[in-house]
């Protein structure tokens, strides 16, 4: 009796619940006049807009990317020549604005790291002194120091005549129109060492995550930091040499009053990079030093107790865990760089607002188009960030059971 009983308890259907409920119908209602809301705003705001700019006799519409545009850019990856379109502008600006923010941001992230550590350091010189240099670099406005080093250092380099030769054999040349090193030209046969290269960045992520997974389940380490490099580096070398050498290089040689060949990134560029670099490596060092605090300090014992030294155990163990409160920071500095790359126009760089913004603005109009333009490239470049270290951020963190 009580085993049927049982039974058919077990078998009851919980009851059903209802799809649409008063509270429920009420949210949504409320949603959906919020999003109109919004759409009659934003409705509003371009036909009072478009309407102004007719009455004042002004063109609309992105027609004038197929404009020709008269001006030269000083310094671009992309080429262009004079009388090449407007949108060949807008690609350039964002090309140049991309480098500028992916230099600054690697060498600040790194920059950063070191910092962080340094200020945990035991040693009181090493942790002062970086201190000092958090203290002095958040303390002083980014366009100050972009003008520091524009200004103060980069201008009052030596002539071109009387350049600096790093390296003394035209590798790194360094002067009063920038820094200038070799440009590869790859020839004939360069290809099977790029697809060599290819294969071998594939293999190593392979090891990787197999490595890992037998380390998980058997508990044995592979030599990953001895295999790998190996692949990387010797199977396109390898490759390399047997095809010939498919490579050559054009380095960079005086010529009247300017080195000509080779690569030159302009001394705005070097301002740019180099002032943004110190500038937000003082914020994620910071940070780091924060993400490093909140690992519990028993962590770093028993790794001594265990007899780990003190680098292994930071990079191994410690590291790891303070990622999981220094990533939300890195994405705000991150992003915070790629913004601050608009202060290049305050020197001269063509950044995309210096190209677009300012000298486009000024030559055809279309002033709404431009600044929407702008707003869209900044905004997507910080949604893509966001959502990348947000992504790698849900991975680090620790899953409750």
């Amino acid at each position: 009796m009580t085993t049927t009983s049982h039974s058919r308890i077990a078998h009851v259907k919980p009851p059903r619940k209802e799809r649409f409920t008063a509270a429920g119908i009420k949210s949504i209602f409320y949603q959906c006049a919020v999003v109109g809301v919004v759409a009659l705003m934003g409705w509003y705001l371009f036909d009072n807009v478009s309407r102004n700019l007719q009455n004042l006799g002004l063109a609309s519409g992105f027609g004038f990317l197929d404009i020709e545009a008269p001006f030269d850019i000083s310094w671009s990856v992309v080429p262009y020549e004079p009388g090449d379109s407007y949108a060949r502008v807008y690609v350039i600006g964002i090309t140049n604005t991309l480098i500028v923010a992916a230099m600054a941001i690697a060498a600040s992230t790194g920059l950063g790291f070191l910092i962080g550590i340094a200020r945990l350091s035991r040693n009181w010189l090493i942790s002062r002194l970086a201190s000092v240099y958090v203290e002095v670099v958040r303390n002083t406005p980014a366009l100050i120091q972009v003008l520091f080093w524009f200004l103060a250092v980069f201008s009052i380099l030596p002539r071109p005549k009387d350049g600096v030769d790093v390296a003394g054999l035209g590798i790194l040349q360094v002067n009063n129109r920038g820094i200038y090193f070799p440009r590869a030209l790859p020839q004939d046969g360069f290809n099977v060492t790029l697809l060599a290269i290819a294969i071998a960045v594939v293999a190593a992520v392979v090891l990787g995550i197999w490595a890992r997974r037998r380390r998980i389940l058997t508990g044995q380490r592979f030599p990953v930091a001895l295999v790998m490099p190996a692949i990387l580096v010797l199977f396109p070398a390898t490759v390399f040499v047997l095809t010939g050498a498919p490579l050559n290089w054009e380095i960079p040689v005086l010529k009247g009053f300017n080195l000509t060949g080779g690569i030159s990134f302009p001394p705005a560029m070097c301002a740019v990079v180099l002032s943004l670099s110190i500038y937000h490596a003082a914020y994620i060092g910071e940070a780091v030093r924060a993400g490093i605090m909140s690992v519990s300090p028993g962590q770093g014992e028993a790794a001594f107790s265990l007899g780990i030294k003190s680098s292994w155990s930071m990079r191994m163990i410690v590291l790891p865990q303070a990622l999981r409160a220094i990533v939300p920071q890195l994405i705000s500095n991150w992003m915070n760089a790629v913004k601050n790359t608009s202060l290049a126009v305050a020197i001269g760089f063509p950044d995309l607002v210096a190209l677009f913004l300012q000298t486009s603005l000024n030559q055809v109009g279309y002033a709404v188009e431009i600044v929407a333009m702008v707003m869209i490239f900044y905004c997507s470049v910080s949604i893509t960030i966001s959502l990348l270290l947000n992504y790698y951020n849900k991975r680090v963190q620790l899953k409750e059971r």
